[in-house]
């Protein structure tokens, strides 16, 4: 549904503008993502697959702002090392018995942090921890997983904020109360549903619970709206990163009045808009969340494209970008960065009409 016009008057330069773009259909032009004075000390993120892996590297790097992390079916980080594909195999646990080496990944991140180039591992001794491996996962296999558990608590993660959930029979995916495929599919969406105690599992809110703690149940209906912004603004293209993201706005969130959570939900490999539609951003039960707990949801996005080399839209875990992938110059990295800084940025007065009277309504 489209945004409706600001209830304000519109200046003569700004009324030919918004004339001239509607009367011109070739242009594409999504609107800005909006500033809505989201908390600055309120930050998470999650991801599936790559998302996963994005989500780790993104809360060891930015751990002074990043509270906490949901990983679902992740490997450690930096575990590609310099930008090796070689040793993707390792860190999705394709190898019998060659797990990732925990150690390792956590001595690269002391240095890292001592050269000043991820925030200090200390940011991380708070950090609450969701850790999510299904028993019949055939793409990044237990044993990578429970590396990245390892990973958590050698670099200072307390362990009563790490929570493993690896006894649920499922297979690749996300998972979400009633939508996607039977639970032990590794299947495109990657998104499936399972029973677990006879109850739904509801992935979405058991990150929101572990990292945040007492979670309102969450909306039946959607108060809020998703909203389509350029992301363009903060990524170029030979960063992967498509041209357009999604944001979930709750009605509590769209003034600045108050200060609402930002959660960043990273997709997996080939599960971006461009390859699922909105089965990742609008059919997961984030949202509905978000909505009762007054979260903006991130959705950035990645797409397929041959320059630079990424076939299957996945996030850069393993350097197809540069070799700082892992780091908070690392391209994607600054990208996401940008936007949670621009949702946790104060509204000046257009925005804030804007975004009023088309989200919240």
């Amino acid at each position: 549904m489209p945004l409706r016009s600001p209830k304000m008057k519109l200046s003569s330069s700004l009324a030919a503008s918004v004339i001239l773009l509607a009367a011109a259909p070739w242009v594409h032009a999504s609107p800005p993502l909006p500033a809505l004075g989201a908390d600055q000390n309120a930050t998470s993120v999650s991801g599936l697959s790559s998302g996963a892996f994005m989500a780790v590297q993104y809360q060891v790097a930015y751990s002074n702002s990043v509270i906490g992390a949901g990983v679902v079916a992740g490997g450690p980080y930096y575990c590609a090392a310099n930008g090796f594909l070689a040793y993707a195999a390792i860190c999705m646990g394709q190898v019998p018995f060659v797990p990732p080496n925990p150690a390792l990944m956590a001595s690269a991140a002391r240095s890292f942090a001592d050269a000043g180039q991820i925030d200090p591992l200390t940011g991380l001794n708070k950090a609450r921890i969701y850790v999510f491996s299904g028993t019949r996962d055939t793409v990044v296999y237990q044993q990578a997983v429970n590396a990245t558990v390892s990973f958590f608590k050698q670099v200072g993660v307390d362990k009563s904020n790490v929570q493993y959930v690896n006894n649920v029979p499922a297979g690749h995916a996300l998972l979400t109360p009633s939508f996607g495929n039977p639970c032990a599919d590794n299947a495109a969406p990657y998104i499936s549903h399972c029973t677990v105690h006879q109850q739904a599992y509801d992935q979405a809110g058991a990150i929101f619970n572990h990292i945040y703690g007492n979670a309102r149940p969450p909306a039946s209906s959607l108060s809020g709206q998703i909203i389509k912004f350029n992301q363009r603004e903060f990524a170029k293209a030979d960063s992967g990163m498509a041209e357009d993201a999604f944001a979930y706005v709750p009605k509590a969130c769209s003034s600045s009045g108050n200060a609402c959570k930002v959660h960043v939900a990273f997709h997996g490999c080939l599960q971006s808009a461009e390859s699922v539609q909105d089965d990742f951003y609008g059919k997961t039960s984030y949202n509905s969340w978000a909505d009762t707990n007054n979260i903006i949801v991130l959705y950035p996005q990645v797409n397929k494209s041959d320059i630079p080399f990424n076939p299957n839209g996945c996030w850069d875990w393993f350097g197809y970008t540069d070799s700082n992938y892992a780091l908070k110059s690392g391209q994607q990295m600054v990208a996401v960065n940008a936007m949670v800084k621009r949702l946790t940025t104060a509204p000046n007065s257009v925005q804030a009409a804007a975004v009023t009277d088309g989200v919240s309504r």
